[in-house]
């Protein structure tokens, strides 16, 4: 069976995409992150507040009666696209935790995460760290789970690794977030002649041994 025809005979929504031709119908999942796929690109051309669902559905290739089937406002899909990234941040960061057992490899994976994500799809780290949105509160707790779940899932490392309390472990992954998260963020604004590599090769060293010991004075070398 071809893939087209394999769509076809698991959709029920009876509404084509633009992507799999008029009339394809898709499984309820595909047929989700089709439209999510599709609102990120109206949402990072047109913000927020300019995008409309009109557009949203002409993106995707379907009618607004598909499009709010799934989602009943553009709020709820700015949301669950939201919820999408963030999801895919803490992700990446519980891999570069779980990659090695290796402590310091594991610096640098994680400060990688945050460089990978702000590097991928401007979009996505726009609407996670730069969101306008803040004042809906859906949107701020979704916001608000990029830092804490990243948070949670070093200091559960770093408790276990090190052996210091939770108080101690949490205040290190909190400094490691947001080192990583700024200088990610810095790093992609003015790119400058540094390589992703190098860039969190830096970071890393500078979250691992501190500035005065990863960066001894050149006469003492």
């Amino acid at each position: 069976m071809t893939e087209a025809a394999r769509l076809q005979s698991h959709d029920s929504e009876g509404t084509g995409s633009a992507q799999f031709g008029r009339g394809v119908r898709l499984p309820r999942t595909e047929r989700r992150a089709q439209l999510l796929a599709a609102a990120q690109q109206v949402f990072a051309a047109n913000g927020y507040h300019s995008a409309a669902m009109d557009d949203i559905a002409e993106q995707a290739g379907v009618s607004k009666p598909v499009l709010y089937q799934h989602f009943p406002g553009k709020l709820d899909l700015y949301i669950a696209l939201l919820e999408s990234h963030v999801d895919h941040l803490v992700g990446r960061v519980q891999e570069a935790l779980n990659s090695t057992t290796d402590n310091k490899q594991r610096v640098q994976n994680a400060v990688g995460a945050f460089f990978d994500f702000v590097n991928g799809d401007a979009g996505a780290f726009r609407m996670v760290f730069e969101s306008d949105l803040r004042g809906e509160p859906a949107v701020q707790t979704a916001v608000d789970r990029a830092t804490s779940a990243s948070v949670d899932a070093i200091t559960q490392t770093i408790t276990a690794d090190a052996g210091l309390d939770e108080d101690r472990a949490r205040l290190l992954a909190v400094g490691l977030v947001g080192l990583s998260q700024v200088s990610a963020r810095f790093w992609l604004a003015h790119h400058s002649e540094i390589s992703r590599e190098e860039a969190v090769a830096l970071t890393s060293t500078l979250a691992w041994r501190g500035i005065g010991a990863g960066f001894p004075l050149q006469q003492q070398t």
